[in-house]
């Protein structure tokens, strides 16, 4: 029998104990999955032991405790034991966590003590359990210090050769601010001029810098990063590092986001038969007084109400076109102004638009089943799970072609792309899908297209698991 390849999995947040963004959906998910393929994977997820962590469901075991070293004292660490279908999970408690109530705090240096101090326990709960992994999988900037801790700790005979992948969700995001926490916890700024000076003493560069591999979540991410439009300033230090950066895109749990099932729809639907979507927008437009008709497109958007999803941009192009039918409903919260933009669009067409600001989870089910059209007009969209969302329940994405939905959505086939981050070059997709969607065969026939793309994870976890297979043979 082979020996299993060991993945310790490292990520701030994972569903179903916690989740604030899509890194939550990647950490609950992509770790399942690997184990899943059969292919002798053991892989241990490890997130921190946040406040918002209900546990009255949870099957709890006291699995260790020790110290971290901070600035000459030791800081005590609890580790707990559960478990996610099979998947060992450990949660890391301390008093950087246990003083905050909030999963991501607005104060830098906060987050930088939380996060820096849960690596480092993360790294030594591995010591603890006397289990060496043969890679460690960190995730965003809460936890690219570990491959530049595990670097500098090469000479250590549990850490030598043990490889290292850091992927990377969204690189505007590098920890800014840690500075001191890294600087207590023994992590000194690295000298290497191939990184800017600004960058030299960030969790994120820091672990760009000493990992063994960088993913992201999308091919074309990983292409972007490396130019100034998207590389954040580390543009050039990416691109000397091109030949060790992989882009995988994300999945979607299919038995979470199944119309067949989905019990926040009014009726279920499948792309055999389409006929229950038009009762679930039937429901949409009565509840937001909108007109009922089938022949109407409904357009909407499930999203954070934050410049990068481009809201301004899809908000305006409705504005260009009055004469066309159309509804739309926008749903999420964010930005003040832009929440207040989103008001004024329905104050101007209150016959047609409506602004949701709010948190819905079984309303956003609801659009994505329901409305005929998901706008997402990106400034940028590492990866985007939404489009994926939308196309397995019938709504078909009209997005900017960048990042992740330019690797999901085929132009004119699944759905809409655009090229420009401006409001008219949008509209041009939006007369488009409007044309399609009047023809109720070609339109039913990019629907079927959008929902035979497979999108499971376990397509990502086949990708992951060739990448681990390659590091260890480089």
């Amino acid at each position: 029998m082979s020996t299993p390849l060991k993945i310790l999995f490292l990520a701030s947040e994972a569903d179903p104990f916690v989740k604030v963004g899509g890194l939550g959906d990647v950490a609950g998910s992509l770790p399942k999955a690997l184990r899943e393929l059969g292919r002798d994977l053991d892989v241990r997820l490890v997130i921190p032991f946040h406040t918002a962590i209900r546990t009255e469901n949870l099957s709890l075991r006291h699995e260790a405790v020790f110290t971290v070293s901070r600035a000459g004292e030791e800081i005590p660490v609890q580790v707990f034991r559960t478990n996610l279908n099979g998947l060992p999970v450990y949660l890391v408690s301390g008093s950087p966590f246990s003083q905050t109530l909030k999963v991501y705090e607005s104060d830098a240096a906060v987050d930088g003590e939380k996060f820096i101090f849960f690596t480092l326990a993360a790294l030594e709960l591995a010591r603890r359990l006397d289990w060496r992994p043969d890679i460690v999988h960190a995730n965003d900037w809460h936890t690219a210090v570990a491959p530049y801790a595990i670097r500098r700790m090469q000479s250590d005979p549990f850490w030598m050769g043990v490889k290292t992948i850091l992927s990377v969700h969204n690189l505007c995001y590098m920890g800014a601010g840690s500075e001191a926490a890294l600087t207590a916890y023994g992590l000194p700024p690295v000298d290497d001029l191939a990184l800017p000076w600004w960058a030299r003493h960030a969790p994120l560069p820091l672990g760009l810098w000493a990992a063994d591999e960088i993913a992201t979540v999308s091919p074309s991410y990983a292409e972007e990063i490396q130019t100034p439009d998207y590389g954040c300033g580390l543009e050039d230090f990416l691109f000397s590092r091109h030949e060790s950066i992989t882009g995988i895109v994300n999945g979607i749990d299919l038995s979470l986001w199944n119309p067949q099932s989905d019990a926040a729809l009014i009726e279920p639907f499948s792309s055999e038969n389409l006929a229950g979507r038009a009762a679930t927008k039937k429901f949409l437009q009565t509840e937001f007084g909108l007109e009922v008709d089938e022949s109407i497109p409904l357009l909407a958007m499930v999203t954070r109400m934050d410049r990068q999803k481009g809201v301004d941009i899809a908000i305006e192009a409705l504005r260009l076109i009055p004469k066309l039918g159309w509804q739309a409903i926008l749903l999420g919260t964010g930005n003040p102004e832009i929440e207040a933009n989103a008001r004024l669009l329905e104050s101007d067409f209150p016959k047609r638009a409506r602004a949701v600001i709010r948190f819905d989870a079984k309303l956003s089910r609801q659009i994505y089943g329901g409305a005929d059209m998901l706008l997402m007009p990106s400034l940028y969209e590492p990866c985007g799970l939404a489009q994926l969302i939308a196309m397995r329940y019938g709504n078909v994405p009209v997005a900017r072609a960048t990042g992740g939905l330019r690797d999901t959505i085929a132009d004119k086939i699944s759905g809409y792309l655009f090229t420009v981050a401006s409001p008219v070059v949008m509209v041009g997709a939006l007369r488009r899908a409007i044309k399609t969607f009047e023809k109720r065969e070609a339109w039913q026939a990019i629907q079927k297209a959008g929902m035979a793309g497979d999108f499971s994870w376990l397509v990502s976890a086949r990708q992951y698991a060739d990448l681990y297979q390659a590091l260890l043979q480089r």
